[in-house]
């Protein structure tokens, strides 16, 4: 059996048509300040094994940039969004991005939001998308946070960067398809 991947396959690896416009490792609004932060991890399917083809959409928000973007959406039009990016795996199923830290925030009813991003996950074999989100150990908003409250606490490991031997701004978080180990992932 060829391990080349065919046209045949239910989803590419064909991410270079089309998507690679998008495709940046920096992943920040222009003028948001904060804390400098690289993630590095790894895709890894059910055996453990790296998805040497996966891309990964990162959203990145905080409530200064929703207003922006609002503000200001016919401007950008056709234009990457700030705050977007897409990165594609390496033969080892590894990933890296850098990002500026969101902030903490309410919404209108009050509710935390912890400093998250917002990930989508896109691989051959998936007839949809996966949807999960990457906090940051060790924030004191992620008691609070009202999605991470959803998420059984044994399993609420899975969706936190870790520091990277104590480097607060080198993040660690790895994806699990499936197995012991499984990412956490919402429904769309």
């Amino acid at each position: 059996m060829s391990r080349v991947p065919t046209p045949s396959q239910t989803v590419g690896p064909f991410f270079s048509i089309g998507l690679s416009a998008l495709c940046r490792e920096k992943i920040e609004y222009g003028s948001a300040a904060g804390q400098h932060v690289v993630v590095r991890g790894r895709v890894l399917d059910g055996n453990g094994e790296p998805v040497p083809d996966a891309v990964l959409e990162i959203w990145q928000a905080d409530q200064a940039a929703i207003e922006d973007r609002v503000e200001h959406a016919e401007a950008r039009r056709g234009k990457t969004p700030e705050g977007f990016g897409r990165i594609a795996t390496n033969e080892r199923g590894e990933f890296q991005f850098s990002t500026i830290k969101p902030a903490a925030r309410r919404d209108e009813e009050g509710l935390m939001h912890a400093p998250h991003l917002a990930v989508v996950l896109l691989m051959r074999g998936l007839l949809r998308h996966l949807l999960t989100r990457v906090y940051f150990a060790g924030d004191a908003a992620n008691g609070e946070d009202i999605v991470l409250k959803l998420v059984p606490p044994e399993r609420r490991r899975t969706l936190l960067a870790e520091p990277s031997q104590g480097n607060l701004s080198e993040l660690s978080w790895d994806i699990h398809l499936q197995g012991e180990r499984e990412t956490v992932f919402f429904e769309a």
